[in-house]
């Protein structure tokens, strides 16, 4: 395997409203991957040859970038019993930061893939490479807690939670975990945010769906209806490994699946993917999907057909 790059698509269909420098510009990114294949590459080439020039450009344009960090990064060995076992090297967090990464969910179904201590470890790890952890802690009650993006131009909040049964490991609310928090328990949260400061503007990450199916569940959008209806003004989720779509309900975007990032993705199918980049002011905000695709062997950028209405 010569390389894994991911390549931008560039979907600026429509005039977007005027940004001021009050504008707070947040990116997410799908699944990222730093084991497997991704680490054959990174050992011949290093982190930088994942990351094309116009990539960069859009993570370096953000205030913001928000990753679904899908391994943990320790050097701690401890494997789960379970078919996909994952474990990236604490090292190239700070690679991630380079590029412009701030934020790293762990929320998903690989974070424990070393253990409780090798999830406490990558969580210190992203926290001494300069990066805010989200969706993991000590115990349920910190792991689930709102993390405040930023305080301007106005209070921004995320919520994440992994809505998959974890195979091989003990529900034990008072150890080391990822949140697990329900959708009942995530729309309290939201109403309670929003009772508190309704100006706030509060995204929420699921880990959840049809692994390597483009359909959405008719729970999932129960869920996420639900959610938006709680006071959600944007959920950007995940764990598909596909590109799925993207819903405006009542005027907030969803989107189902945002597919891999880095990730060592064969099929065209797990290739394609997109970032999603909020533009929030004090008194508006605004949505849009960048396209990507993960490309093997080649230095090509391609581009892809933008399909993605930005939403006031």
């Amino acid at each position: 395997m010569r390389g894994i790059f991911i390549v931008l698509a560039v979907s600026w269909l429509l005039c977007l409203p005027s940004q001021a420098q009050d504008t707070l510009r947040i990116t997410l990114t799908g699944d990222i991957l730093l084991d497997r294949g991704v680490r054959q590459v990174i050992d011949g080439h290093g982190m930088d040859c994942l990351f094309s020039a116009d990539i960069d450009s859009v993570l370096q344009q953000s205030d913001v970038v928000i990753g679904n960090l899908e391994c943990p990064a320790t050097t701690i060995v401890a494997p789960v019993m379970k078919r996909y076992v994952f474990r990236g090297e604490p090292g190239w967090l700070t690679d991630l930061r380079r590029h412009g990464v701030t934020h790293l969910n762990l929320a998903n179904n690989h974070s424990i893939d070393q253990g409780r201590r090798g999830l406490e470890d990558t969580w210190l790890n992203i926290s001494k490479a300069g990066m805010t952890p989200i969706g993991a802690g000590h115990n349920m009650q910190e792991a689930a807690a709102p993390v405040l993006i930023s305080e301007r131009p106005r209070r921004v909040w995320m919520l994440a939670s992994l809505r998959l049964a974890l195979e091989n490991f003990a529900y034990l609310p008072d150890q080391p975990c990822v949140s697990q928090e329900s959708i009942d328990s995530l729309a309290t949260r939201i109403t309670r945010l929003k009772a508190a400061d309704p100006s706030c503007y509060v995204i929420v990450s699921l880990h959840w769906g049809w692994e390597n199916h483009t359909e959405v569940l008719p729970q999932q959008r129960e869920e996420a209806h639900r959610l938006i209806a709680a006071g959600a003004d944007c959920l950007a989720c995940h764990h598909p490994h596909t590109l799925q779509e993207r819903e405006d309900y009542r005027g907030k975007p969803i989107f189902y699946s945002m597919g891999n990032f880095i990730f060592d993705a064969q099929r065209e199918m797990n290739r394609q993917g997109c970032m999603v980049r909020l533009h929030i002011t004090a008194t508006e905000a605004w949505a849009e999907q960048v396209d990507t695709v993960i490309e093997k062997g080649s230095f090509k950028i391609q581009k892809l057909k933008g399909s993605y209405r930005p939403s006031a």
